[in-house]
């Protein structure tokens, strides 16, 4: 009876943990500055997903830099002070998160979706 209890335990804790892990992976701001003040600071606003997407509508601002592309055109991230990915769901912003982070950028903030950026446009 008490093994049971033990597993019970141990199974909501790693629940826990990996709810945790996927809020983290998948939030939509950097905790630091929430994402309308970002935006309206000139944040590079950057659409992650593929051009025929990006057609379709986009966040005001944006630029398309498709997530497999994002590794090959780094330069045109140099020098900005923020940087605001976004896609569909917040899959593809997370990775193109992750690979700018890899690449020396600490100002990048996964926007989630483009509607939810575009939403807090002002």
């Amino acid at each position: 009876m008490k093994t049971t209890y033990i597993k019970i335990g141990i199974i909501v804790i790693i629940g826990v943990l990996m709810l945790n892990f996927l809020n983290s992976l998948f939030s939509g701001g950097s905790g630091d500055e929430n994402l309308t003040e970002v935006i309206q600071k000139g944040a590079f606003l950057v659409d992650v997903r593929t051009p025929e997407e990006f057609a379709m509508g986009s966040a005001p601002g944006a630029v398309n830099i498709p997530l497999d592309k994002v590794a090959t055109r780094i330069r045109e991230f140099d020098g900005k002070d923020k940087i605001v990915v976004f896609c569909r769901s917040g899959n593809r912003s997370s990775q193109a998160k992750r690979i700018l982070e890899a690449k020396g950028h600490k100002e990048v903030i996964n926007g989630g979706t483009w509607q939810n950026v575009r939403n807090h446009i002002k």
